[in-house]
């Protein structure tokens, strides 16, 4: 079976989205601090894609009409920090809008927490 046009359109801008976004889009390289810290900056990426395309009916040939997009947003969302082993992430967008939200964003305070309060109770 001959190859149908809208799989080339459709692999020509997926590959063009693969060179936009990759894993060094998402977190970057780290950065270290004159005392030390390691930052390492990370970003939420959003992308969209739609194609399309129509079998024109021709005297000749026939043909082909077909176009497709595709939308990248990067958005910058925080830092990991790492200070004497310990990582946390410093957030640099809006607080969360709803009470899920804010539980997920609370969760490595929660657990950096409960292993202090472990450790305590271990040397007591």
């Amino acid at each position: 079976m001959d190859r149908h046009p809208i799989g080339d359109l459709t692999e020509v801008t997926l590959g063009k989205i693969r060179e936009m976004v990759d894993v060094n889009t998402i977190v970057g390289d780290p950065i270290i601090t004159p005392d030390g810290t390691t930052l390492i900056p990370v970003s939420k990426v959003t992308f969209g894609f739609a194609n399309g395309g129509s079998d024109l009916a021709c005297k000749t040939n026939g043909g082909f009409g077909g176009g497709n997009g595709a939308g990248v947003k990067i958005e910058p969302v925080g830092f990991l920090t790492i200070s004497d082993g310990v990582v946390k992430m410093l957030n640099i967008t809006a607080p969360a809008s709803s009470t899920v939200d804010r539980l997920v964003e609370l969760i490595p305070d929660i657990v950096d927490k409960i292993e202090q309060f472990i450790e305590k109770r271990k040397k007591d």
